[in-house]
């Protein structure tokens, strides 16, 4: 029995596929944490322990994410389903896909909050309204922007109608065509502001910081940093990339694609650095600031600049560049299901979708005004919808596909759609099986804050705990894949 379904879209091509996914994957967060957690804990020795952890964790999850869509031409729900069934498994896996699109609908309820605020300094730029001159300013204004829910509302609502704008047009007049502008626009905006930071008197000082090779610097917690980042920066297990495969044509390389799409994203994440950390020690500022870093510091530091308010209006538009990519991955999971499973009309799926997206972001909104005291257990609706994403249902989501790929489902369906050489597939079985969910695990259990690991003085243990997986894993896997009828 096959599942393979006739695609209803599909993208132009391959550079259609890496240029929404690495939208997907470059989001706020990479613009300012990246480069910041690389200059904090080693420099180039992180982005060395970063890109192993890229390697073994986050390419083999993501190839078998979009070998999933892609098998199954649908949202992760139906995908999903299709894939089991054609395994000899029931319904119930198809809960993965459920709790995938799920979590990306609940990232996106709070994301368009933050996205808000790219478009809102945007416009402060653009109005001339920014004005402060210090820090203190600075931070004022971000609190008074957050405290009126009637401006912090418009902003997040237009994040919501120009997402669904672009998602309702469908996957190549929408998604693909918008990304083709979008991500090479971002890419040109930063090569002018790293131009610009060559000449700022920075520049050196933010290369250091960035790529000097300091391994004292790389302490466990970095190690684990960068596990995590590596997991997340990637979109994985919010039903976005699964998504996406979906739409992948068949004779395109899914290995190819998904190492092209790790590089760009690593790539672009390292150009805002070198965009953003020159302009930051010419200033004498603090790299350290988080994302007050791109609302407070930044904006101060672009008034003392020559052509400053020019050189911030290129920086928060590539900013909600960056934002609005991201939110078109999180909601096309909901939107493509709706449309395929329940045959609404894409526009009307994604109006619909946008209706209750703007409902619950509402209520993430007010968590930073008028509903800042609505709390449950110490948490407000946005720590709810940011704890129960990033703490739980992605780390359980991509463990579980991992573990569907390399335990459950045949490895001919594996070996169809990925196309790898016998080692390749081979080497990509073992970190499906073993090293992915073991990266994951730690993911988990140091989110969760349920104990301190040392890995420096840790790992002849994590290897016996590899080893004893591997071992159980190798008797256990051929019941696993055993259909339910046999």
């Amino acid at each position: 029995m096959t599942t393979r379904q006739q695609p209803k879209n599909l993208w132009l091509g391959r550079w259609g596929f890496v240029l929404a996914a690495t939208g997907s994957a470059v989001g706020l967060g990479n613009i300012w944490k990246f480069p910041y957690i690389t200059g904090e804990f080693g420099g180039g020795a992180f982005v060395l322990v970063y890109l192993a952890c890229i390697l073994a964790v986050g390419v083999p999850i993501m190839m078998a994410e979009i070998a999933f869509g892609r098998r199954g031409r649908g949202s992760p729900i139906d995908a999903i389903r299709r894939v089991t069934r054609e395994s000899g498994h029931g319904r119930l896996w198809s809960l993965v896909g459920w709790m995938a699109m799920l979590a990306g609908f609940m990232i996106l309820s709070f994301y368009v909050v933050v996205a808000g605020w790219s478009f809102s300094y945007l416009w402060k730029m653009l109005s001339g309204s920014l004005g402060g001159s210090n820090v203190d300013d600075m931070v004022a204004i971000f609190v008074a922007n957050n405290e009126n829910p009637f401006n912090l509302g418009l902003w997040s609502t237009l994040v919501v109608v120009l997402t669904m704008l672009i998602v309702g047009k469908g996957v190549q007049a929408g998604i693909e065509r918008s990304v083709s502008w979008m991500m090479p626009g971002m890419v040109i905006m930063l090569a002018i502001l790293i131009g610009y930071g060559i000449f700022s008197g920075g520049f050196g000082e933010a290369v250091a910081f960035l790529f000097s090779f300091d391994t004292s610097g790389l302490t466990s917690e970095g190690m684990l940093a960068a596990l995590g980042h590596a997991f997340f920066t990637l979109s994985l297990a919010s039903g976005a990339i699964l998504t996406y495969g979906a739409y992948l044509p068949d004779r395109t390389s899914i290995a190819r694609t998904t190492f092209s799409v790790a590089a760009a994203d690593t790539v672009v994440a390292l150009m805002a650095g070198l965009a953003i950390f020159p302009i930051i020690f010419a200033n004498g500022m603090d790299p350290g600031e988080g994302p007050g870093l791109i609302f407070m510091s930044l904006p101060l530091a672009f008034q003392s600049m020559p052509l400053g308010t020019l050189f911030g209006i290129l920086f928060f538009v590539m900013l909600s560049m960056a934002a609005l990519t991201s939110s078109i991955s999180m909601i096309e999971a909901t939107v493509a299901w709706l449309n395929e499973s329940k045959g609404i009309s894409r526009k009307g799926a994604a109006w619909g979708v946008g209706i209750v997206l703007w409902l619950v972001s509402t209520l993430a909104m007010l968590s930073f005004n008028w509903g800042a005291e609505w709390t449950l257990g110490g948490r407000n609706a946005f720590d709810w919808l940011d704890y129960l994403t990033s703490r739980w249902m992605m780390p359980l989501g991509g463990l579980a596909m991992a573990l569907m790929a390399g335990f459950l489902l045949r490895h001919e369906i594996f070996k169809s759609e990925l196309g790898l050489s016998a080692t390749q597939h081979a080497l990509w079985l073992f970190m499906i099986r073993y090293v992915s969910p073991l990266g994951i695990l730690l993911i988990f259990v140091d989110a969760l804050g349920i104990a301190t690991l040392h890995l420096a003085s840790q790992w002849p243990w994590l290897l016996a705990l590899l080893a004893l997986v591997v071992v159980v894993g190798e008797v256990a896997s051929p019941r696993l894949r055993r259909p339910r009828d046999a």
